[in-house]
Formats: C-alpha cells, sequence, structure tokens
C-alpha cells in the first residue's frame, strides 16, 4: 500500500480580524512552566478591511494584510492571557473609507487593493500594513522599554505595549524617500527594513531606506494593459485601467521610478532622523540593492547590510494588478518578477564614518556564495572581524506564494486552490552558515556551512537570547541561535518553482530527489544550532524537535528563566504551531528540546491567526512614555493634499469618453446623479476624505 504524502494543515489558511477582550488560554496538554515570565508579542498578517480575514478569495499571498498585534502575558500565576490589536496607522482608516464610497466608479478609481504583497491604491499610494517584525528599544534615562512593530514597505511605529494602540511613526513623511518619486502620493510607497537594530550600549536604532528602478518594466506593462483596457466592457474597469495607462505613461516618459538609493539611518529616540547615503567604495558610484533589505546588522563598530532573498518591492504594483488577468498569468511573473540572486550581497559600514551635517558614507561590499534573508551578527567585533551567522534559504523563493495558475510538478495538473496565498515548498535543502569576516582585508577569513538532513528543509524563522533581563543588555557574543524550518511538501510544490530553480548553482540534494522527499514528506522542525564556533556547528538528536507530519511550526521566541543564571539555553520557546484542526502555542524547554518534547500547548477557540511572522518578549509593558511624536497634519500637510488634488485635474483619462473595442460609447460624460464630472468628484471625494479621516 502506498503511505499518502502529508497534507499541509488547514489551519495555516484562515485568520479573522476580530479585536475582542482578553482571553485566557487553555491549557490542552501539559503543564505551565512556574518559571515563565514577561511578554511575548507576536504579529502576523489578517486580511484588510475588505477581505474580512484570510485566505483571500483571489488566492492573493497570505502575507499582505494588516497586521493584528498578539500579546501573550505570561506573568499571572498559573496562566496565560492574551490581547489582540489590530495596527492601524492613519492610511488604514483610507483604505476603510475608499472601500465603503457609494459610487461604483469613484470607488473603483480610489479604493486600496492588493497586488502581491503590496497593498496600493492607483491615485493615493501605498498602505503600511505593520505586519512584519519588532524592535525593543531603550535609550538612556528611560524606565521602561519602547517597542516598534515594523513592515518592510513602510515607517516603523512606536506601539503603546500596554494597549497596543499606534503610538508614533519613526520619523515624520518628509525624512523619508519615497520610492516612487512621482506622483507625490500622500500614503508613500517607502521601502525600509523589517528589522531595524537598536545598540544597547550606545543606545541608537538604526534603519534603511531604499528604492530600485523599475522604468525597464513599463513598456511592456503598459502595452499589455492597453490590449486589456481595449477589451475591458465594464465602465468601472475601463476607467481604472484608463488612468493606470496613463500614469505609467507619464512615469515612462518623465523617466520617474529611475532612482536607485539607500540611505542609512540612525535615530536617537527623541529628535529628526540622521541619513547617509551609501557609496560603493569599488568605484564611487551609489550603492543599488537587487531584491530587498529585509534585515539588517550592528556590531560594535559596524553596521552591516545584506541584499537579501525577499523581492518584495514595487514591482508588485505593476506585476500583480487584480482583476485584470493581463496575459497569462506564468508569463507575467517570469518577464516581471525580481528572481531571487544565488549569492547573499553584504555591506559593511564603518560607524565612526557616520559623521553629522555628511551626506554620504562609504560602503564596503563582499558576497557570499548562497540566499540568505534573515542573518545575525555577534555584537563583538574583536581586530575588526566580524561573525555572521545566516540561514541560507537555498532554492526558495520566499517572496512566491501558490497561485491558483501554478501546476503540479508530479502530474502538471492545478495545484490545490484551497491552499492558495500560502508559501511554496523549497526546491532544496537550506544550510546554516557561520562567517568570521576580515573587515581589514574584506574577505572571509573562516566559514562553516552545514545542514541536517530532517531539519533544514526551510529554515526561516529564528530566536535567540538578545538581552540579558538584569541589565538589558544585549549578549557580545551568540552562543546559541533557535531556528524553525518550513518543512517540505508534496502540495506545495509547482512546476514553476521546480523550473525556476533546475539550475541552481549551490544544490545540495539532486532535483529528481527533491520531488520524491516532498512527496514523502519533510517535517517541520525546531532546532538549536550552537554558533559559538565554527567546531560547535553541528545538530545532535537533543538540539532538535521534529513535529509531527501534519503539523507546522513558526514564530519562536526565546524566554528567559525568572530564575537561574543568565545563558542562551537557560529559558524556554515559545512557537505558533498550525495543526489539522487548530493554531495552538507550544512551550518548549530551550536547554532539551527533543527530550522534553512540548511542556505545554495552549489553545483558545477563539485564537485564529494565519502565516505568523516575528516576535518580541519583553519583561515588562507600560503606558508609552516617550516623548516623541509625529503629529498627523506634519505627515499629511495640506500642501500635499494640494499637489494630489493637481495630479488628479492632470489626467486626461478623468475626461475622455469611455470607448470599446468596437467604438460605442458606453457613457460619453461622466456626470454624477449630481450633474458633477468625474474628475470633480474624485477630487472632491479625496478632500473629504482627509477632512473626515485623515486631519480630524
Amino acid at each position: 500500500m502506498v503511505q499518502e504524502s502529508p497534507k499541509v494543515p488547514q489551519s495555516i489558511m484562515d485568520a479573522n480580524r476580530d479585536e475582542l477582550p482578553d482571553l485566557t488560554m487553555q491549557i490542552v496538554e501539559g503543564n505551565l512552566p512556574h518559571d515563565l515570565q514577561g511578554y511575548v508579542f507576536l504579529v502576523a498578517p489578517a486580511g484588510t478591511v475588505d477581505s474580512q480575514g484570510l485566505p483571500y478569495k483571489n488566492g492573493n499571498t497570505c502575507l499582505n494584510g494588516d497586521g493584528m498585534i498578539y500579546r501573550l502575558d505570561f506573568n499571572q500565576t498559573g496562566e496565560v492571557r492574551l490581547k489582540r490589536r489590530l495596527a492601524k496607522p492613519p492610511d488604514y482608516a483610507a483604505d476603510e473609507n475608499t472601500q465603503n464610497i457609494p459610487m461604483p466608479l469613484l470607488r473603483e478609481l480610489l479604493r486600496f487593493r492588493n497586488h502581491g504583497l503590496i497593498r496600493f491604491s492607483v491615485l493615493l499610494g501605498s498602505r503600511n500594513e505593520l505586519n512584519t517584525g519588532f524592535l525593543p528599544m531603550k535609550f538612556l534615562g528611560e524606565s521602561n522599554e519602547r517597542l516598534l512593530i515594523t513592515y518592510d514597505a513602510g515607517r516603523p511605529y512606536e506601539i503603546d505595549t500596554q494597549t497596543l494602540d499606534l503610538v508614533t511613526p519613526v520619523g515624520k513623511m518628509d525624512e523619508w524617500e519615497a520610492a516612487i518619486d512621482w506622483p507625490n502620493y500622500p500614503f508613500k510607497p517607502i521601502l525600509s527594513t523589517a528589522h531595524p537594530v537598536f545598540d544597547t550600549y550606545k543606545h541608537q536604532m538604526f534603519t534603511v531606506n531604499y528604492a530600485r528602478s523599475v522604468l525597464k518594466y513599463l513598456g511592456d506593462v503598459i502595452t499589455k494593459l492597453n490590449e486589456e483596457k481595449e477589451k475591458e466592457q465594464e465602465l468601472e474597469k475601463n476607467k481604472r485601467l484608463s488612468v493606470i495607462c496613463e500614469l505609467l505613461e507619464k512615469v515612462l516618459n518623465r523617466n520617474s521610478w529611475n532612482d536607485d538609493f539607500v540611505y542609512l539611518m540612525r535615530w536617537d529616540g527623541a529628535g529628526s532622523l540622521e541619513r547617509w547615503q551609501l557609496i560603493d567604495d569599488t568605484d564611487g558610484s551609489p550603492v543599488t540593492i537587487r531584491q530587498s533589505m529585509h534585515q539588517i546588522g550592528v556590531t560594535e563598530d559596524y553596521v552591516v547590510l545584506m541584499d537579501t532573498a525577499f523581492g518584495t518591492g514595487i514591482e508588485q504594483i505593476i506585476n500583480n494588478i487584480p482583476d485584470f488577468p493581463l496575459l497569462d498569468e506564468r508569463k507575467l511573473r517570469e518577464l516581471l518578477r525580481v528572481k531571487p540572486s544565488p549569492d547573499s550581497t553584504i555591506y559593511i559600514i564603518r560607524r565612526d564614518d557616520l559623521k553629522e551635517g555628511e551626506e554620504k558614507v562609504v560602503a564596503r561590499k563582499l558576497d557570499i556564495p548562497r540566499e540568505a534573508a534573515h542573518f545575525l551578527v555577534d555584537y563583538e567585533n574583536p581586530g575588526n572581524k566580524i561573525t555572521l551567522h545566516a540561514a541560507h534559504i537555498c532554492a526558495w523563493d520566499v517572496a512566491e506564494w501558490l497561485r491558483k495558475s501554478d501546476y503540479s510538478p508530479y502530474d502538471s495538473k492545478p495545484v490545490s486552490p484551497d491552499l492558495s496565498g500560502t508559501q511554496q515548498s523549497p526546491m532544496d535543502i537550506s544550510r546554516m552558515g557561520r562567517y568570521v569576516i576580515d573587515v581589514n582585508n574584506l574577505s572571509i577569513e573562516e566559514k562553516v556551512v552545514i545542514h541536517h538532513p530532517v531539519c533544514t528543509w526551510g529554515a526561516g524563522l529564528f530566536t535567540y537570547l538578545d538581552r540579558l533581563p538584569s541589565s538589558g543588555m544585549t549578549p557580545k557574543k551568540l552562543e546559541n541561535i533557535y531556528w524553525v524550518s518550513f518543512g517540505l511538501w508534496q502540495q506545495l510544490t509547482t512546476e514553476f518553482m521546480h523550473d525556476q530553480y533546475k539550475d541552481y548553482p549551490y544544490r545540495e540534494v539532486p532535483l529528481d530527489e527533491v520531488l520524491q522527499l516532498a512527496k514523502e514528506g519533510k517535517p517541520s522542525c525546531l532546532f538549536r544550532l550552537n554558533t559559538a564556533s565554527n567546531e560547535s556547528m553541528k545538530i545532535d538528536e537533543d538540539d532538535y524537535y521534529q513535529f509531527p507530519a501534519d503539523h507546522i511550526a513558526l514564530s519562536p521566541q526565546f524566554i528567559p528563566r525568572s530564575v537561574g543564571e543568565e545563558s542562551s539555553t537557560n529559558g524556554y520557546i515559545m512557537c505558533t504551531v498550525f495543526t489539522p484542526e487548530r493554531d495552538e502555542i507550544w512551550i518548549f524547554d530551550a536547554e532539551n528540546l527533543n527530550v522534553n518534547k512540548p511542556l505545554c500547548k495552549l489553545y483558545h477557540p477563539k485564537l485564529n491567526f494565519g502565516l505568523s511572522l516575528h516576535t518580541a518578549w519583553l519583561q515588562k509593558v507600560g503606558p508609552a512614555q516617550g516623548k516623541y511624536r509625529v503629529a498627523v497634519e506634519e505627515d499629511y500637510p495640506r500642501w500635499r493634499l494640494d499637489q494630489l488634488l493637481e495630479f488628479v485635474d492632470s489626467l486626461s483619462s478623468l475626461s475622455a469618453s469611455f470607448t470599446t473595442r468596437g467604438g460605442s460609447p458606453l457613457s460619453a460624460s461622466f456626470r454624477t446623479a449630481g450633474g458633477k464630472d468625474l474628475k470633480t468628484e474624485v477630487k472632491e471625494e479625496i478632500q473629504n476624505l482627509f477632512d473626515q479621516q485623515i486631519y480630524q
């Protein structure tokens, strides 16, 4: 009898958006350790204002969505309390408002839509969905830690750790450069990092602001959109396509969307952001990023940036236009998407070179074989040597998702539509790397790269002892890092990814063998990697826990014990677990992952999160204490609104009549029931949006 392949747990596909009163979690197995302490913060995309949760009916990626913040309170004796809130920056109100515009044509032109990983309105700009990560910070003189919530395509926001409400963005809107330089959208499309860093010793926060040109794509896109516009019989869709085509043609003619830049930014928690444009030391040209800067790192003397294998950016907007098939979706993906580089390019900046008043700083460039989305660095850098730890997600495109147009490589039949929107399986085994980089010689002095036949299939999310509870300081050396792996699943293996990685240069497992292993199934795992030295880099039997075949684990978080020594293993690992029936929280002994198995499993019937992402641990919570605030009026001044209204005035497509390919007009004047022309209606709707939702 042929054994059936393990099934992906369906619980990973759905999420609700309910902001309910605090809940007490139910213990379904085991016991709560008595020395658990503090608060764990977890974030997960939870769908959008018009989807009412996950999954999306059209199969868009589940990584797009408003961030739902979950806080687990482990300070209560014998119980765990759960609090949750949606992250709602000002653009959330704009999104909600534009979905409810009564007139269909106005709603079609103004509302936000999912464009792959990005949510965008053609006339208003981008959403800042704040759904990816956190950063604890404690500046000099502060009594409590502050907490940022982050997103790759927006500014970070500080949250009130007691109420979970947003407090303030970091940096005024005008301190950040838009990834689209025209039109001057009120909701700027901003590219940053989901993992800014904080130096607990020097009390400085670092982040980045960057852009990648997409001008080379536009000619082909405009041609395809114009063809689609000629075929579109529905008034609202035709008019939206007309506006999109006119906008892109103006961009092409103005040579806009053509700036490549990378700014390194520093913040003291109170004042304005400082920033420096990165200059490549080899030729003096501005540094350009091909993919993204999902994570950055800081050491005592250096800031380390990486061009990470997570292709999110403005190309998502033109590569994933909703409601229109354009041409064959698989061909469009191949034409326009950013394919991950098989190598990791890092940029090293000396912190002493970040001088006040200067606008540029030199970055030294080094390539590391094999791609990565997440990496960490030791804080200490003795002799100008940086120790870098990376999870190499080999042949795994984590910016791609299972689409309704995907086919199975086993029988060339369509993949299961029930899983559309979730991650795809890797096409090779992940590798774990430890590198000692000699900055003086700009070379890799030592390296060790390992893999494990069970544990390292899709090694993605991580946790470690990032702050000592007694002092709040970062350990100067990373001795143990905990990772969860996604596993290998036949249901999530696609022809598209198979073809993309058939010539992968660093292949460890032959592609045919990967397909066979996916058919058999490789489990999701939680494992510990001793990173203290090259010699210690191995995974023993007691260093990992293999989840049941139909479970997936995500979002690990290290929780230090309230008693005993402060060591990198003296604590617990909490992670989210998707089972065939429901979502659960499991707790492990960090010293003995496999010996003690899960110590405790938590659940609540109203707990329903989707593809959960990163976490943070705080010892205490409280009301937001910092005085730093960016007022809404500073972010969205009247002149910015005036510029938007002038841009709308310039769009001839809002005045032109609508004709089909056969030449028959469906509407000649576009006058509303009130007798106003369409352009006037659009401008009044935008004015009302800002007066009633943003400025109030």
